[in-house]
């Protein structure tokens, strides 16, 4: 029979892994609408919102689960009708709004993460291995966590055999994303496949150089996990796309000035709750930790 503080001991580490997930907030501070889309990874449900519109200076918070792992990214140029169907010229997911399980078509900046369960660290990465098409940070709110993504317009400097051109006039127009190699020459020494498919024989290519050049931290090709991948235990990771105008380096990594930790009503929306009856999860789940600690104590005497 197992013993009264290994029982205790498994209690609360079950209790709290059950109850306390991770918070993503993805916000737009791109001067234009972007349409961000998730994809959870296999074995992991798919978050509460697969694919959503966002205007310019809103933010959305979306929560998941522990374990769960998947990616993020955002859409442009995009146009639905009412029942969700339509396209969108970079980052597209299968003609839909929700992309329900589809992923992002390349080209397109991805944030990924895999949270761990309990004590487990987390591990993320923001990636430009299969293209780039909007500037992309990845904050997680702890102390001691590094912030990574690729902050720089890469559209700007896009070698022209990568360059994607947009629609003629308004926002679509120029360059609107700049693919990978491997995309634009479909070759296995681009792509790290056939003879190519391990770290040894598949190394930095003169077109993945441009890309680490203007983002250090984030994988430019598919081996690049040394400077790339990063761990990290936290509540809430801010997702921010085009984020050059907000943020700033310090101490060589990214972090957001404390003025845009602050939101207001007018921009943030929850997916789940509002504010007030996220505080209210919150309040009952410290009450509840209390009465579990209170039993578990009084059990022990």
């Amino acid at each position: 029979m197992a013993s009264r503080p290994f029982l205790i001991s498994l209690a609360i580490s079950t209790f709290f892994t059950s109850s306390f997930a991770c918070t993503f907030v993805i916000t737009n501070s791109c001067p234009f609408t972007i349409w961000p889309g998730t994809l959870s990874g296999s074995g992991t449900p798919p978050l509460p919102a697969t694919g959503f519109q966002l205007d310019s200076g809103q933010s959305i918070t979306i929560p998941t689960t522990p374990g769960w792992s998947g990616r993020m990214w955002a859409r442009t140029g995009c146009t639905f009708d009412v029942t969700g169907s339509g396209s969108c010229q970079t980052g597209d997911c299968g003609g839909r709004l929700e992309c329900n399980g589809i992923g992002a078509t390349p080209p397109a900046s991805l944030f990924e993460i895999t949270l761990g369960v309990g004590d487990q660290k987390d591990f993320y990465d923001v990636s430009i291995v299969d293209g780039y098409n909007l500037p992309l940070a990845a904050v997680p709110r702890h102390g001691g966590c590094n912030a990574t993504g690729c902050v720089q317009d890469i559209n700007m400097g896009c070698p022209k055999e990568l360059q994607v051109i947009g629609n003629e006039g308004g926002e679509g127009g120029g360059v609107v994303a700049c693919k990978s190699a491997c995309e634009a020459f479909g070759l296995d020494q681009y792509c790290c496949s056939g003879e190519f498919a391990n770290p040894t024989t598949c190394r930095p290519s003169f077109y993945s150089g441009i890309f680490k050049r203007a983002c250090p931290t984030a994988y430019s090709y598919a081996f690049d996990d040394g400077t790339s991948t990063f761990t990290c235990k936290a509540s809430l990771y801010n997702i921010i796309f085009c984020p050059n105008s907000g943020m700033r380096i310090i101490d060589g990594g990214l972090q957001t000035p404390a003025v845009e930790e602050r939101r207001t009503s007018n921009n943030s929306r929850d997916v789940s709750t509002s504010s007030s009856s996220t505080m209210n999860i919150k309040s009952l789940q410290a009450l509840i930790t209390h009465i579990v600690l209170f039993t578990l104590c009084y059990w022990l005497v």
